[in-house]
C-alpha cells in the first residue's frame, strides 16, 4: 500500500508542479515527516490521518 501511495503522490505532485515541501506546508507537517509517511516508514494512527488528508488534497 505505501509503495502505491508513494507513486500516486509523486505522480500527482509532478502533474501539479508542486514539491513535497509545499504539500507538507499545506498539511502542517515537516517535509521529512511527509517523506516518511509516503515511503511507509511512519504507519501509526496519526500518520494514517495524514494519509487521508494527503489523498483528499491531491484527489487520489
Amino acid at each position: 500500500m505505501s509503495e502505491e501511495l508513494g507513486i500516486k503522490v509523486r505522480s500527482e505532485l509532478f502533474k501539479r508542479k508542486m514539491s513535497q515541501k509545499e504539500l507538507a506546508n499545506i498539511i502542517g507537517i515537516s517535509s521529512v515527516y511527509l517523506s516518511d509517511i509516503i515511503n511507509g516508514r511512519k504507519t501509526g494512527p496519526k500518520a494514517q490521518e495524514h494519509v487521508k488528508h494527503i489523498q483528499k488534497i491531491l484527489s487520489i
